[in-house]
Parts: structure tokens; C-alpha cells; sequence
């Protein structure tokens, strides 16, 4: 079994009541890729900007990720600030500066296009939607997404979440998401945009699913 994900490589600062680091690597597609590689193969989609240190993308070859679907062009990576209180749960976005993210377009290498499971990690819905059209058949396609995309771009979410089998939200997005404060109606208003499964990230109480 082998894993296409399409999202951000980025970099990241983050507050938080213990401390601050500015600059590091993130990224949705990061933290996923690097995650799922202890399981099964990743080949990963993403962009980064000619300010993208080599050593990040030696660090994701040393976890045997597939990086061909990589693109680096000219400008500034995707950086994201943003702050955590104690309830680390969730994050208060400070700044978000799309920068190379504007000029994204997937390209899937063709054996990309073949694959049967799809992982699309908070990024751009529009680009979701791009990689969803690229694959031919996948057998599971999961979804992520953020308050940010909700907020500026709802009409392209609902789209692909009409073409997803899985999404996966927390609680705060659901809530923004559905209109709905409890998280049992939010669920079922959530669910009827097209997604077979919902699964809400409720931190330290896991999840609703």
C-alpha cells in the first residue's frame, strides 16, 4: 500500500505559554508524510520557495519519502505564525503568508495518478480539487482543512468534500464549518455536504467519529 498526499511543506513559528521557535519546518504534508512513513510509502505533492533549506528535504528523503512530486520555484515558502495557549488544542492564527503557495499548480508524476489512496492535507480547497481531478480511480480519498480556508474559501470545500470519503476536522472548524454550536448537529450538517465518514479531533478526549 503506498500513500499520495498533497499539501504544505512550510515553515512554522509558533508561541506558546513554554516558549517560541521561529522558522522551523512544518507544513501539513510534513507532519503527515513524516508520520505515515513508519506504516507505508508516501509519495508527497507540495511547493516550496527557493528559500527552502536542502537539509529539510534531505530529512524527508532519510524517512524514505517519495519526493518527486516536490516542486521548488522562485519566491518565498508558505510561512504560518501562530500561538497556542494551555488548551494547545487550538491554535490562534497569527499571520499566514501564502507566498509560492499563489502560484501552485499540481503536476502528478504519473505513477502519482494511479494511486489508490489520496490524503488531501490542509491546503488550498482549490488545489485539493486540482490533485482530486488528476487521480484516476483511488479506493479511500481522505481531506483535511483549517479555519483559514473555511473562512476564505467555503464554496470550494463544500466541492471536494462532494468527491471525499473522509474528512477530518477539530472541534472549532467544525463548529465554523456547520453554523452549529452543538457537535452532534454539526456532525450531521457536515456529513450531508458529501463525506462517508466524519472524524471531529477533540485533542485529549480523542475523537468524534
Amino acid at each position: 500500500m503506498s500513500i499520495v498526499v498533497v499539501g504544505t511543506v512550510a515553515f512554522d513559528t509558533v508561541e506558546t505559554p513554554f516558549g517560541r521557535v521561529d522558522n522551523i519546518l512544518g507544513g501539513s504534508a510534513t507532519y503527515f508524510s513524516t508520520s505515515a512513513s513508519f506504516f507505508t510509502d508516501v509519495s508527497l505533492v507540495a511547493v516550496v520557495g527557493d528559500d527552502f533549506p536542502e537539509e529539510h528535504v534531505q530529512f524527508l528523503r532519510s524517512r524514505d519519502i517519495d519526493v518527486e512530486g516536490l516542486m521548488r520555484i522562485p519566491g518565498k515558502t508558505f510561512h504560518w505564525t501562530g500561538r497556542y495557549g494551555f488548551d494547545l488544542n487550538e491554535a490562534q492564527t497569527l499571520d499566514t503568508q501564502l507566498n509560492v503557495l499563489t502560484e501552485f499548480r499540481p503536476d502528478l508524476p504519473a505513477a502519482y495518478r494511479a494511486a489508490d489512496y489520496l490524503f488531501l492535507a490542509n491546503i488550498d480547497p482549490e488545489l485539493q480539487m486540482e490533485v482530486l481531478n488528476q487521480v484516476a480511480k483511488p479506493k479511500i480519498v481522505a481531506c483535511d482543512t483549517m479555519n483559514f480556508w473555511i473562512s476564505s474559501k467555503p464554496e470550494a470545500l463544500k466541492k471536494v468534500l462532494e468527491r471525499v470519503d473522509i474528512f477530518i476536522i477539530n472541534e472549532g472548524e467544525a463548529r465554523q464549518l456547520s453554523g452549529e454550536a452543538n457537535l452532534v448537529k454539526a456532525a450531521r450538517k457536515i456529513l450531508s455536504l458529501g463525506a462517508k465518514t466524519l472524524i471531529i479531533k477533540r485533542g485529549e478526549y480523542g475523537v468524534l467519529m
